[in-house]
């Protein structure tokens, strides 16, 4: 799979991918309204070139008050996420080039106020999508949503994930209607923040071709 390609389909605005990031970035600036006021921590798995983040911080209320960190593995990518960041002057955006599935990326990050896991779970195994899901608690403030993306293709998988994070402590706030064609959802955690375990590993990412 050629990622960088791949990531061109966001610059078509017809595209899916195009159409659902529209929707993960009003969710994101709905969940960055919702946050009490100070500083807020955001973390993003698998950011890719971090659009999701930083078109909507680049001109949202909250901006100052987020330090968010990105973590994609492709260096290629994630440099093209730096170089964004840097263009927008968001200087309090970390991109950091490396393995998203090791919970270790995310030291000093967390709890996290807002969560994103977007365009994993459609490219993990179902047991890996429920592993990581109950490592999100080690992620996860008490109240933080977790903006997360899955396709809608046979067989569609959405309604089990809804329930595994419903039995996982986490409230849906949001779910995309079926007829979009894809899925983006965000659950809100309500339980305690768990403790982080250095050297969990969430997923293997199986389409990955480095």
């Amino acid at each position: 799979m050629d990622w960088s390609a791949w990531h061109d389909e966001y610059d078509d605005p017809g595209s899916v991918l195009s159409q659902r990031l529209k929707v993960v970035q009003t969710q994101l600036r709905s969940a960055l309204a919702d946050c009490a006021a100070g500083p807020l921590r955001i973390v993003s798995l698998c950011a890719g070139q971090g659009r999701d983040v930083l078109e909507v911080l680049a001109d949202h209320p909250r901006r100052g008050d987020v330090h968010a960190r990105l973590v994609e593995l492709d260096p290629e990518i994630a440099d093209r996420a730096a170089s964004a960041a840097r263009a927008l002057g968001l200087d309090q955006v970390e991109i950091r080039a490396g393995d998203a599935a090791l919970i270790d990326q995310y030291a000093g990050m967390v709890p996290a106020d807002i969560v994103l896991a977007c365009g994993i779970f459609g490219n993990i195994s179902d047991e890996d999508i429920q592993r990581t899901i109950a490592a999100l608690p080690q992620l996860c403030g008490s109240g933080a949503p977790v903006i997360w993306t899955r396709h809608r293709d046979d067989p569609d998988l959405v309604p089990e994930i809804c329930s595994w994070f419903e039995s996982r402590d986490f409230e849906r706030l949001y779910l995309s209607d079926p007829a979009v064609g894809f899925g983006v959802g965000v659950h809100r955690y309500t339980g305690t923040p768990q403790p982080f375990v250095p050297g969990t590993h969430l997923f293997t990412f199986r389409h990955y071709e480095p």
